[in-house]
């Protein structure tokens, strides 16, 4: 079985965690030295992130999941 991809839901996650970063003032740079996520990618929503990889972010964002999701 292929992997399932949600485009819109990729998109509201992108634009979220775009939002969280711009928020918090760091480049895609910074975050990646800070997490060694490359964020580029997600942030277009050109991939799947997996929920460890957003477990991670929200954790540099100081929020849970169930917050990062509360909007979306």
């Amino acid at each position: 079985m292929g992997q399932i991809k949600d485009e819109i839901l990729l998109q509201k996650i992108a634009v979220r965690l775009k939002n969280l970063r711009n928020k918090k003032g760091v480049s895609q740079e910074e975050l990646y030295n800070a997490t060694d996520i490359h964020i580029a990618r997600i942030e277009t929503a050109k991939v799947n992130i997996s929920i460890s990889t957003l477990s991670k972010l929200c954790s540099y964002f100081g929020i849970s999941l169930a917050e990062f999701f509360r909007n979306i």
